[in-house]
């Protein structure tokens, strides 16, 4: 038994096949009108206002914090034989893509594609996977942002030459952004200017 149960598990292996597993969400998704560079720029620089908004504060009252009230100066211990520092400047710059990483993943998972941004632009950030975005899934998409920035942005710059308008982080996190509100008198699919998806084109590449 044990040797018909090994054998079976060997011909699995070896008789691996391609699984789909998004095709069905991707078709669902097929026509819907995709967001115009216009608006995802513009959503993008509300997005990044409200980030520096809210880090530059938080920024300086940690600073004072360990400054003022704990006492701790950059040069935390210095002896003939140890030195400890504490660097401010690499701590804020972790701080920042920490920050970054955090509003743009946790909005996007907790509303399912929207941020403050987004949501006034009337577009969001749909998964080619699954119905709700996972919360993996927008960690990665912000993640990807650094990704993009590369090489002077052109990770940005393929918006306009991929079929379904993807950007780096967008092909990375298996997402695409499509608009959330509809025109009056509309049907769904319908946006000549600014495309839709394409059914054919079943995942970001």
């Amino acid at each position: 038994m044990n040797g018909t149960y090994i054998g079976s598990m060997l011909r699995e292996r070896t008789n691996r096949i391609f699984d789909p597993h998004d095709t069905g969400r991707a078709e669902a998704l097929a026509g819907t009108p995709l967001a115009s560079f216009r608006r995802r720029l513009a959503a993008w620089l509300i997005d990044i206002a409200l980030v520096a908004g809210t880090y530059i504060p938080a920024v300086s009252g940690l600073r004072y914090l360990f400054e003022e009230r704990l006492r701790l100066k950059e040069n935390v211990y210095d002896s003939a034989h140890v030195r400890v520092r504490l660097d401010f400047h690499g701590l804020s710059h972790m701080a920042w893509v920490l920050w970054l990483v955090l509003y743009f993943g946790l909005f996007v998972w907790r509303t399912n594609g929207l941020t403050p941004g987004k949501r006034l632009l009337g577009i969001r950030v749909a998964s080619l996977t699954h119905e709700h975005i996972s919360l993996w899934q927008a960690i990665e998409r912000a993640l990807g942002y650094g990704a993009s920035a590369l090489e002077a942005g052109f990770g940005f710059v393929q918006y306009f030459t991929n079929r379904n308008h993807c950007c780096v982080h967008d092909r990375i996190a298996e997402t695409v952004v499509i608009r959330s509100e509809r025109k009056p008198g509309s049907r769904a699919g319908e946006d000549g200017r600014h495309g839709k998806i394409s059914a054919s084109n079943r995942v970001p590449v």
